[in-house]
């Protein structure tokens, strides 16, 4: 569906982009990542201080400590609304930097600590900051690529993204091993501290001046209803917001399954973790291969399918065990389900911002207020639904995969494997 924005905007973008003069590709494609970066360690580094926490703040009940991970989605989320407009006024580079003043206030609050609620706050505060890094990484992405070129390039990033859950939990445990969970945010400083440096030296502005636009509550306006009024852009996010409430249900709940709820793999937690997380890494890294030659929509369609079949197949495993099937059983299933939903995220990312390419900070600020939030209010419901059983994750990733496919079958007006040009 076609839109136009108010007359005075710039010049529509066009398939040519400016000269470059910032890092070559596999540079760009590391410091890209490294923002994304940022706020996978944020999450999955803490897992292994919970019952450390529990024990120090007096937390009654377990499922309340999954509250560390959804409330810093919740501030991640919101605050990813007010960074891409921002960005499309003044450039990634100095809207990044501010966010990262953020990310690292949160993390030092958190250190300080004095009770659960405060700890709480500081994570919300950690998250505002972290979204500049997702918001910014996306569109800076945009500014340089397009097409099935776009989608390449952030499978690449989503694989880095994705890999470092493998070795977050064990970075946490390594922090926990220094004498407290305060260690486990020294860590978050120090990647912060790396990546502002790194930034600051080699990534130059990437937003042509061309494609500034003013900042106002109007122009955001006009960009938010152009993204809404778009049928693509939507029907993807929606999709994409529904397979991270998977994500987010299973992180939430991945310390209880693994370690104090159910498994009880103690320090070996964060192997299977690891496990699990590396799935997700290398099935990035085959759909980068594979996306320029198949295209965006039959790669990402097949894959949320099978995901789906797959779905099915760990609730059945789960109820034939009364919610407790043997361990390697159980990860064999959860990997390979890690391993399909990762055909379809990164390359509904892209389908949704591909036919916005004229407004690439604020539309995927907006989208990833929308995806974000609707990912962490879905894998809530998920992780409080933890009984000491595996079936709510199984049947989490069984709804939800089910609801995206029809939200994909809508978008695309039930024409499923279409490729294109650009998709």
């Amino acid at each position: 569906m076609t839109t136009t924005l108010a007359p005075a905007r710039p010049a529509p973008r066009t398939t040519t982009p400016p000269a470059w003069n910032g890092p070559g590709f596999g540079e760009f494609v590391g410091l890209v990542a490294l923002m994304m970066a940022v706020t996978a360690i944020s999450i999955d580094n803490l897992l292994p201080a919970f019952p450390a926490i529990q024990a120090q703040f007096a937390v009654a009940d377990p499922n309340s400590l999954q509250l560390l991970i959804y409330v810093y989605m919740i501030g991640f989320g919101i605050a990813q609304i007010g960074y891409g407009p921002l960005s499309d006024s003044y450039g990634r580079r100095r809207i990044l930097l501010l966010s990262l003043s953020v990310y690292v206030a949160g993390s030092c609050l958190a250190m300080v600590a004095p009770t659960f609620g405060w700890l709480l706050a500081a994570r919300v505060i950690q998250g505002i900051g972290a979204a500049g890094g997702r918001v910014l990484s996306t569109a800076i992405v945009r500014d340089r690529f397009a097409g099935r070129e776009m989608a390449s390039v952030m499978s690449l990033v989503m694989m880095v993204f994705l890999i470092v859950p493998m070795i977050a939990p064990a970075i946490g445990g390594a922090m926990l091993m220094l004498g407290s969970w305060h260690y486990v945010f020294v860590s978050m400083l120090i990647l912060a501290g790396v990546l502002v440096v790194w930034f600051s030296a080699r990534m130059p502005e990437t937003l042509h001046p061309q494609y500034r636009r003013a900042f106002s509550l109007r122009a955001v306006s006009q960009a938010v209803a152009l993204t809404l009024r778009n049928r693509v852009a939507v029907g993807y996010a929606t999709a994409l917001g529904l397979l991270s409430g998977c994500i987010m249900g299973y992180v939430g709940s991945a310390q209880q399954v693994f370690d104090t709820g159910l498994y009880h793999l103690g320090s070996l937690f964060p192997l299977a973790f690891g496990l699990v997380a590396g799935a997700m890494g290398a099935a990035t890294l085959v759909n980068a291969r594979l996306v320029r030659r198949l295209g965006m929509r039959p790669l990402s369609h097949v894959g949320l399918i099978l995901f789906v079949g797959v779905a099915v197949v760990q609730v059945v495993v789960g109820l034939a065990y009364q919610g407790h099937p043997p361990l390697w059983m159980f990860l064999c299933v959860l990997a390979l389900n890690q391993f399909l939903i990762s055909f379809a995220m990164p390359n509904f990312n892209a389908l949704a911002l591909q036919p916005l390419g004229e407004i690439a900070g604020t539309a995927s600020s907006f989208l990833g207020f929308y995806t974000t939030i609707l990912g962490a209010l879905c894998g809530y419901l998920i992780g409080q639904a933890f009984d000491g059983t595996v079936l709510p994750i199984g049947i989490g990733y069984a709804v939800l995969g089910a609801l995206a496919l029809l939200v994909v079958a809508w978008t695309e007006r039930g024409r499923l494997f279409r490729g294109g040009v650009s998709g």
